[in-house]
């Protein structure tokens, strides 16, 4: 499994890259939304994990670019990643197309339980991680 996490902290991505790596998944790094999105141009990613504040642009500006490509891009699942987990805030993300959100301190077992919901939903045979 390929992932891309879009996060614009280094120590963030550095603690899921760790835990990732526990399940031998593979994950590349953006430091901002518009690097991540110029990296699924050229890269096949399986899953992005998306902060929602970045400088520039923000993560669901982000999703919403994805969601409305005309390629096999659009259906790679999103999960959101913020500290900001409210009600109101998740209502924002699944309207802008993420499939789900996970809140910010990371933990592994809830890193990897979104992960396999995610999956599991888009596609049941990858689904090794749920």
């Amino acid at each position: 499994m390929k992932v891309l996490y879009v996060e614009d902290d280094p120590m963030n991505r550095r603690v899921v890259k760790d835990m990732l790596a526990v399940a031998d998944v593979e994950m590349s790094e953006a430091e901002d939304a518009q690097i991540g999105l110029d990296m699924i141009e050229t890269q096949r990613f399986d899953l992005i994990l998306m902060d929602l504040r970045m400088p520039g642009m923000d993560g669901l500006t982000a999703i919403r670019q994805i969601r409305g490509r005309v390629d096999d891009i659009r259906s790679v699942p999103v999960i959101v990643v913020t500290a900001d987990a409210t009600h109101d805030i998740l209502q924002r993300c699944l309207a802008a197309g993420a499939d789900d959100l996970l809140r910010k301190p990371v933990a592994m077992n809830m890193l990897f339980d979104a992960i396999g919901r995610v999956i599991a939903k888009t596609d049941p045979a990858k689904a090794l991680l749920a």
